[in-house]
């Protein structure tokens, strides 16, 4: 169902830029504040009993992290044991790639698609990045790959790839197979377990829509031992498991992680066969002034169109500033992109102004 009056959204904005940040149902936000208040009301209590104590040095005792845990890792088709709670897909792989030990020769191959923060974190770490187009991801594996790195669904061009044809030829010839999963929680439905991946990390803000800060980290047991957390804390001891390793990283509010739980059962009652169908309409109706969709497997409601050559920031402020539209407008790849996200809470009037707005602006 459309769900704009469940949402705490400005109505005098067109929000159709859901992906990049995501918006957090007002019965999601409500848990999430009222977390917030349990833990100021007894923080020590809240820390000490009812969240986990990997501060004392022991196990993870059962506790509400452990459950929240839990139930998403039912929700992507994964076992508890195999995923942390981190609080964006960004500061998951930065764990991961900033673990791996590259030898001069190894090639991380990846593709032009790819989100530009984890682009920057490969380059901090030295990696040799071999960029090639997404359908030949497979056939370019070789004798240098140490790894595969691809988004399951694309930041920039909002396609989705073929992930489980590149994780099954990454095994085959013995490279690392490493997922950037930002987009996908919550629009495609998961199967961790069976997708073939090596790791996979993910982001709940987005099209699940919990609070901003919850993000996951997954990975298969036999590579776990070595992805370092990236704050060393109590849990950092001899014969700790992937949870407590990276589980507790010093005092911080972990009530996005424990509000996660009321997102999934939110995130049910969306209509999604609406939102992928008013995705289809306006990449239809922007295709019909000229500005034709990124060639690819669409990702379910995202969509980005190619625009005429001109200033991406100018077009991108005065969509905002003259038309209250909230639609990022940048350069990939020497060529001008808008990307449409329909949310739950998007309707055909909000199509309708952007090609109104686009129509008068170009």
């Amino acid at each position: 169902m459309l769900m704009r009056d469940g949402f705490l959204l400005d109505p005098e904005v067109v929000h159709l830029n859901h992906g990049s940040f995501g918006a957090c149902p007002v019965a999601v936000f409500e848990e999430y504040q009222a977390l917030q208040r349990e833990l100021e009301a007894g923080p020590t209590d809240f820390f000490t009993r009812k969240v986990a104590r990997w501060f004392w040095g022991g196990a993870e005792q059962p506790g509400r992290l452990a459950e929240a845990r839990g139930r998403l890792a039912a929700f992507v088709g994964a076992r508890a044991e195999d995923l942390v709670f981190v609080p964006n897909a960004t500061s998951g792989l930065n764990a991961v790639i900033r673990s791996l030990t590259l030898a001069p020769g190894d090639e991380i191959l990846t593709t032009g698609h790819e989100y530009g923060a984890i682009t920057r974190t490969w380059e901090f770490v030295g990696a040799n990045l071999v960029m090639c187009k997404p359908d030949e991801l497979a056939a370019r594996i070789g004798p240098r790959t140490q790894a595969v790195f691809v988004s399951h669904i694309t930041s920039p061009t909002a396609l989705l790839f073929p992930v489980e044809e590149i994780c099954s030829a990454a095994r085959e010839a013995g490279a690392l197979s490493i997922m950037d999963g930002a987009h996908a929680p919550g629009q495609i439905p998961l199967d961790l377990g069976a997708l073939g991946a090596d790791i996979y990390a993910g982001n709940c803000h987005k099209w699940l829509c919990a609070p901003k800060g919850a993000g996951f980290l997954w990975a298969r047991p036999e590579h776990q031992g070595w992805i370092e957390p990236l704050v060393v804390s109590w849990g950092y001891r001899e014969g700790a498991d992937f949870a407590e390793r990276h589980g507790w990283s010093g005092t911080r509010d972990p009530a996005a992680y424990l509000t996660v739980p009321k997102a999934i059962e939110v995130h049910a009652t969306f209509d999604l066969e609406r939102a992928r169908a008013l995705a289809d309409e306006a990449e239809r109706r922007l295709g019909e002034l000229g500005y034709p969709r990124v060639e690819g497997v669409p990702a379910p409601f995202m969509r980005a169109v190619e625009l005429p050559p001109g200033n991406p920031d100018e077009l991108w402020a005065r969509l905002y500033e003259e038309f209250r539209i909230e639609a990022p407008v940048y350069d990939w790849a020497g060529r001008r992109l808008l990307r449409v996200s329909i949310g739950p809470y998007n309707d055909a009037s909000d199509v309708d102004g952007l090609v109104s707005a686009l129509r008068e602006l170009l």
